[in-house]
């Protein structure tokens, strides 16, 4: 089946918007995570920062997928757009003469708030996909690949935008910088957006968030593990890991040190976006069947269990940092990267797969709360490993975590 130009302009609109709202997200975490570092705050101190962000997420995709289905997506994408801009104007208020626990709630609540503004901007891109795609030759799969790798490669330019610019003009100038620009264009795409996407129904019903799908609820159980083992390591372990090893304590140092390290996560986010696009030629998934698409899910999640495993025993041969140590890590979190990419997106296209299109942004609100959930394990996990155990347990819990994601994936069935 062909797909309607209405249909294409909305879906082209809906990804810009997404593009835009990620490079903001991408770019705010990293200035977050480097400045409050270099404040001086422990690595759990910097895992609070992120907790409020991922519980608001967990509660946010609840009720998003019931308020899209009420109110419509064009809703939900442009209040996430909004919250976004109004948490950058907040953040930018944050007063440096602030206590740490002052300094501490505050950014919090912040983040908070742009973790509702993320998850309102990805459960309507992601539910909008369902709606708009072609049907036929894997073209669920294809747009769905596309929207999410390209969104985590956008995110990836963030981090190294964020890094950038906090080298370059500080946080409070960075922060207004892209406020401004997100509001521009979140006007822009208002103005232009064209018709394609439902306007929601008055009778939707809270109670239906919850799904009473064996394959939706076993892929949300797998989400959780899969996106806690990325995160135990990419939040806070291995940026101030990196960060001890490259900076030597002097203001140059630091902003050399902040370059890089935005520098290393970009191009890991940025891989993983490609190849996340690529995955469908990847997997030939035109051709397969779902039943075989399913299977694949297992052996990839089994293929990404063996990256932190090894990385966890070579560091724990050798816990005081070297090169060989350092060139080890950045080639096997590449190739985490990589492998993890297949696994994110063999997930993003059997969600949509496995729902109804009268249910998809319930199902995916319910799906992505289990995302966030993971997310916030992670984060939690990701500062106290860290402090407790170094990068050998970090990378440990990533493994066990990995190990999870791959016996809860083995409960799938085709439909």
């Amino acid at each position: 089946m062909s797909q309607k130009p209405e249909g294409l302009s909305a879906y082209i609109a809906v990804t810009a918007a997404y593009w835009a709202f990620m490079l903001t997200d991408g770019a705010l975490r990293m200035l977050v995570l480097l400045h409050f570092h270099t404040l001086g705050f422990s690595p759990v101190q910097l895992a609070y920062l992120f907790i409020l962000y991922e519980v608001a997420g967990m509660v946010t995709n609840l009720s998003a997928g019931w308020i899209a289905a009420r109110f419509g997506l064009t809703a939900t994408l442009y209040a996430g757009l909004s919250l976004q801009v109004v948490a950058l104007l907040a953040l930018a208020q944050l007063d440096p003469n602030w206590s740490i626990p002052a300094s501490v709630a505050f950014v919090m609540c912040v983040q908070g708030a742009s973790g509702v503004a993320k998850d309102l901007a990805k459960m309507s891109s992601k539910s909008a996909v369902k709606l708009l795609a072609p049907s036929g030759d894997g073209g669920l799969f294809r747009w769905v690949a596309i929207l999410t790798g390209s969104k985590n490669a956008v995110k990836g330019i963030g981090f190294l935008m964020g890094a950038a610019l906090l080298a370059a003009f500080g946080f409070v100038a960075s922060i207004w910088a892209m406020a401004i620009v997100l509001g521009a264009i979140l006007i822009a795409v208002a103005l232009f957006m064209p018709s394609g996407l439902p306007k929601g129904r008055k009778g939707a019903k809270f109670s239906e968030v919850f799904s009473k799908s064996h394959n939706v609820n076993w892929l949300s159980a797998a989400r959780v593990t899969l996106f806690g083992a990325r995160d135990v390591w990419f939040v806070v372990g291995i940026p101030i890991y990196f960060y001890a090893v490259l900076s030597d304590g002097s203001e140059a140092g630091n902003r050399a040190a902040f370059f890089i390290i935005g520098v290393f996560m970009a191009a890991w986010i940025i891989l993983y976006g490609m190849v996340q696009a690529a995955t469908p030629r990847i997997l030939r998934a035109a051709s397969r069947p779902e039943a075989e698409i399913i299977g694949a899910a297992r052996t990839w999640a089994w293929a990404l269990f063996i990256v932190p495993a090894a990385l966890s025993v070579a560091v724990a041969l050798s816990p005081a940092p070297q090169l060989w140590l350092t060139i080890t890590l950045v080639i096997g979190l590449l190739a985490f990267g990589g492998i993890f990419a297949v696994n994110s997106s063999l997930h993003s296209y059997l969600i949509l797969a496995f729902t109804k299109s009268e249910r998809v942004t319930m199902d995916v609100g319910f799906y992505y709360m289990a995302n966030a959930l993971g997310r916030l394990i992670g984060t939690l996990l990701s500062g106290l490993t860290f402090q407790i155990g170094g990068l050998t347990m970090v990378l440990g819990t990533a493994a066990v975590m990995v190990a999870l994601s791959a016996i809860t994936t083995a409960k799938l069935r085709p439909a």
